[in-house]
């Protein structure tokens, strides 16, 4: 049984749905200004704030993101008031990515103020899909949950997915390009290669376990991808749309063969596809459905993806 003194901030939305899986939503105290699902974690205090303007356009936000790892600022601001208020037990952060959510550093020097409590810090390293579950099962046993039928479900969908793609051949696998970020243009890798592979697709560009790599735009038109796929970090399918205009008003993006074809698509980035959590298997039923609609239909058109 878990401890019912236990209080948990959670820094990073991933682990904050890692929580939910694991029905520790009631233990939660605090999150960060990033954390939304599930919903009914949006009335816990925010811990966090940017220090950047998420409104600004594409290349505004990656030059700021830029200028402030230079400087050694993190691009999130803990809120050292609220985590003294809130005294909690432990903090979940991340050490993946600085760009993604506070990092390690930010979080170790908060804790440090904190003299009265002195929170255990866990922080997840996500890279690859299996780490997923390894992060499940080690909140699991550091709050003394049972995280077995959690990450079974996860594989069972995992394993649903390769096995309806089994009898299709090389010339069915369609080679994709999935887009992290626009301008510049960066194509989406860490745990992305792998769940384009899984749901019946080439996946171009990228390495799985690897962090997001520049393309030039003249590398993309050349490669001619099948499929492309648009999943910006932290935008959702509004906001994606807008986006990805800059790239379709372009001349040469006339030419290319997934846009004759109207195999462009959209998707909830925020939500699925750089959020490393539970919910990346929901990511991969997405790109199922997006490549193979003739075998695959979960019924997320609409809410976790749009033709463009």
């Amino acid at each position: 049984m878990m401890d019912s003194n236990v209080r948990i901030v959670s820094l990073i939305p991933g682990g904050t749905e890692i929580l939910a899986a694991l029905g520790l939503v009631n233990a939660i105290v605090g999150r960060s200004h990033e954390c939304d699902y599930p919903p009914e974690i949006q009335n816990r205090p925010i811990c966090t704030q940017a220090r950047l303007n998420s409104n600004a356009s594409s290349s505004q936000i990656h030059d700021e993101v830029n200028n402030l790892l230079q400087s050694a600022l993190s691009i999130y601001q803990i809120k050292t008031d609220v985590l003294e208020q809130l005294q909690p037990t432990h903090i979940l952060t991340q050490d993946q990515c600085d760009v993604c959510a506070v990092s390690l550093h930010e979080v170790e020097k908060a804790v440090a103020t904190l003299v009265e409590s002195q929170p255990q810090i866990i922080s997840l390293q996500p890279n690859i899909l299996q780490d997923i579950c390894a992060d499940i099962e080690r909140v699991g046993n550091i709050f003394g949950v049972d995280s077995v039928k959690v990450i079974e479900n996860l594989e069972a969908r995992v394993k649903i997915c390769e096995q309806r793609i089994q009898g299709l051949g090389l010339n069915e696998l369609p080679t994709i390009t999935c887009i992290e970020w626009i301008d510049p243009l960066m194509v989406a890798a860490n745990w992305i290669p792998e769940l384009v592979n899984l749901a019946g697709g080439q996946s171009l560009f990228s390495v799985a376990g690897q962090p997001s790599p520049h393309l030039p735009w003249e590398t993309l038109i050349a490669s001619n991808p099948d499929v492309i796929v648009f999943m910006p970090c932290g935008f959702d399918l509004n906001r994606t749309r807008q986006e990805a205009q800059m790239l379709t008003q372009l001349p040469e993006w006339q030419q290319l063969h997934a846009t004759k074809t109207g195999r462009v698509y959209i998707t909830d980035g925020n939500s699925y596809f750089n959020r490393p959590g539970p919910r990346l298997v929901d990511s991969l039923e997405i790109l199922a459905e997006i490549l193979h609609p003739e075998i695959f239909q979960y019924g997320y058109k609409g809410t976790g993806w749009e033709p463009l």
